[in-house]
């Protein structure tokens, strides 16, 4: 069925990070917003990092001072913009000279500590790892190392939140909708979307497109948009693993491995360590999923093994994921040195409505990219307002001063009917929008049906109503991060709940 079309300033093609961050930042300037998703809002690329805002201390290696230089600018603006989903994180760095001289690493945490301000993080130093309880994991032959500071994040909920973020602004945002076709004529563009649900087929016109697919963006540009472009796209996996638990203590590792990349082991949701991550190059279409492979899961095993006392194999492996980096293509042999920077290539071919495309990018620049794109578009609109996103808190982030703690203690005096572990992930998932989880319950009965491990129904229909969730794995794997703790018989128990609300919120 074909409806009338509607008219937009800004479609958008993408529902990652990069996607929902110009979103939000459009409509915030006051441009009438569509944002497509073909699946579910960050179920690809950005749910699949190393759940860290950092720097990339690495990069240095590569020369990346600029990018090094932003990503931290951004790591302490979004600390204060979004202090519920993203929190310091202390690494320890265990020092092992045949792989790179302490010299180098202690000059390139210098440039690290001098490159930004960040006064909510403290400086890097040397350390012993022979007294310092840091050490008591490794292996006894490291006798020292070094620590520095980044920030770990809720990578999916960063997504949401900017979607959120754009909806209050008056953005539609519409998931599990595909591109059709797109032309293109001086004035604007005719763009056809498929609901993938209802089937129904709309017709709608904007001012730009903006092609923020990600691992698509190459593919859209030739078969939608029939665009060529000077840019090309690198396609890289990396994996993940998580084991139990390997070490006490809220701190990170970073390790070195002989042939020079590093892998994060993090703590991960109190009882879990994340190991990760690798770097291959993906010459698959991508739409195909990618799956790690053995050799991937011995390496990050081997990894572990090289540094610490407790050993693992594949067979501890409770759970991986995999994802496939759209970078920009440097031409670098290696795959570890393909910048992570990003480029912003805007298509007005003879005078024709503009296509802005997005090629390559880390999470932690996401808004700082999004500003960039506002710049580059800004001479076909009159903005209601200039750049807004660096002092303006997500959705839940505007907590006093960004300090979780003091608002953690207010909210966990409020909700003393919840157990401590589940009140902790309300209040990291929500921030101060975790009293519309609540919902004026006083006790944990009126929460309505416990689908086990501190979901409750109030939870489960926020989501489905505010946050675009249909499915168990929108809930458990990108909602709320509960997939681990979940058993099949619970799993089909939430699955017979969000169909029986499907038609009441849709």
């Amino acid at each position: 069925m074909n409806t009338q079309p509607s008219t937009y300033d800004l479609l958008i093609v993408g529902g990652g990070i990069n996607g929902t961050g110009i979103a939000r930042d459009a409509a915030g300037r006051g441009l009438k917003v569509l944002l497509i998703e073909k699946d579910d809002l960050a179920s690809h690329t950005s749910s699949a990092s190393t759940k860290l805002i950092h720097g990339g201390l690495r990069y240095l290696e590569y020369y990346e001072f600029r990018l090094v230089r932003e990503a931290l600018q951004e790591r302490e603006r979004l600390l204060n913009l979004a202090s519920h989903i993203i929190y310091p994180l202390e690494f320890v760095f265990p020092h092992r000279n045949s792989i790179r001289p302490a010299w180098m690493i202690r000059i390139g945490l210098f440039m690290y500590d001098h490159l930004a301000s960040h006064p909510k993080l403290p400086n890097s130093k040397l350390i012993s790892l022979q007294t310092s309880p840091y050490g008591q994991p490794l292996r006894k032959d490291i006798k020292k190392g070094f620590t520095y500071s980044d920030c770990a994040v809720d990578d999916s909920r960063l997504v949401i939140l900017n979607a959120k973020g754009a909806s209050m602004l008056g953005a539609n945002i519409r998931t599990q909708t595909k591109l059709i076709g797109a032309q293109r004529s001086k004035e604007f563009w005719i763009a056809t979307i498929q609901d993938n649900t209802t089937k129904q087929i709309i017709t709608l016109t904007a001012k730009v497109i903006v092609n923020a697919a990600g691992p698509w963006v190459a593919e859209l540009l030739q078969n939608k948009f029939h665009v060529q472009s000077k840019m090309n796209i690198r396609l890289v996996k990396g994996s993940h693993i998580v084991v139990k638990k390997l070490f006490d203590g809220p701190q990170a590792y970073i390790l070195q491995n002989d042939d020079k990349r590093i892998v994060f082991t993090i703590p991960y949701h109190e009882e879990f360590t994340l190991i990760g991550t690798t770097d291959i190059s993906w010459d698959k279409s991508p739409d195909i999923l990618p799956k790690i492979n053995e050799n991937e899961t011995e390496y990050l095993c081997k990894s572990i093994n090289n540094y610490f006392n407790k050993n693992i194999t594949p067979k501890d492996v409770i759970w991986n994921y995999s994802g496939v980096r759209p970078l920009y293509d440097n031409a670098s042999s290696n795959v570890s040195a393909v910048t992570r920077d990003y480029h912003l290539d805007l298509n007005e071919e003879n005078g024709q409505a503009p296509l802005l495309s997005i090629f390559g990018g880390k999470i932690t620049t996401y808004r700082r990219l999004a500003e960039h794109g506002m710049e580059k578009l800004e001479k076909f609109f009159n903005f209601t307002r200039k750049n807004w996103t660096n002092t303006t808190p997500l959705p839940g982030g505007n907590i006093t001063n960004g300090n979780f703690n003091i608002f953690y203690q207010n909210f966990r005096s409020t909700v003393l009917f919840l157990d401590e572990i589940t009140a902790k992930r309300i209040a990291h998932s929500y921030g101060t929008d975790s009293i519309k989880i609540i919902n004026s319950a006083t006790n944990k009965q009126e929460m309505g049906i416990d689908f086990s491990h501190g979901l409750t129904q109030n939870e489960v229909d926020y989501l489905v109503k505010n946050e675009w969730a249909q499915s168990v794995e929108d809930i458990l794997w990108r909602r709320t991060k509960l997939g681990l703790n979940f058993s099949k018989d619970e799993q089909e128990k939430l699955a017979q709940y969000l169909q029986k609300i499907s038609e009441t919120f849709n």
